[in-house]
Formats: C-alpha cells, structure tokens, sequence
C-alpha cells in the first residue's frame, strides 16, 4: 500500500469512527422516553424528526465510507464505477468517498 492510500485510509477510518459515535448518540437520544408534558412532547417530536434526519445522512455517509475502504483494499479506489477513468485528486480530497469522476457524476444526476 502506498503512503498516499495509507493516509487515505486514515481518513476514512477516522471519519468513520466518527460518524459511527455521532449515530450510536442519535440512535440512544431517540430511543429515550418522551416527556408526559404535551407541550414538551411536541417539541422532542421535532427534535426526533431533526435526528431521524441527522440519523439518515449520517448511516449513508457510513455506507459511502464503509464502501469507500473496500474500493481502496480493492485496489479500485479513485477509479470511476462508470466510464473507468481515474477520479481527479481534488474531487477525492473533497469528497473521498466519490465514485464517478465530475463528468459522469454530472451526466447520472
């Protein structure tokens, strides 16, 4: 492995570890009891649609990551899924869990 794919696992992995504690403490604040008061019940029903929202991103961006490594251990990473050409750096810099270089990505959206 190459040190930059070393650093980009790194990345990944600490970005992962993170989003993992961020879900796992939406996932615990959702389950606890609602307050009896109507009043506060209605408020923590917004704030539950909120983190069911954060919840969502956050198990997809998981998903990304999680597939983002595998493509790395592959040895595939940074290669389009679509028209197979290389990934530019900058867009993997920005977005590291991409899969389709900016043209593709903009033609499948």
């Amino acid at each position: 492995m190459t040190d930059a794919n070393t650093e980009i696992r790194e990345k990944l992995e600490a970005r992962l570890a993170k989003l993992t504690r961020r879900v796992d403490a939406i996932e615990r604040d959702l389950r606890k009891p609602g307050n009896q008061d109507w009043q506060e019940s209605a408020t923590e029903h917004e704030n539950d649609e909120v983190l069911e929202g954060l919840d969502e991103a956050g198990l997809k961006e998981l998903t990304q990551i999680r597939a983002a490594l595998q493509r790395l251990s592959d040895g595939v990473y940074g290669m389009c899924i679509r028209c197979g050409e290389d990934i530019a750096p900058r867009r993997l810099e920005v977005m590291p869990a991409a899969t389709a270089c900016v043209t593709c990505a903009s033609e499948m959206a």
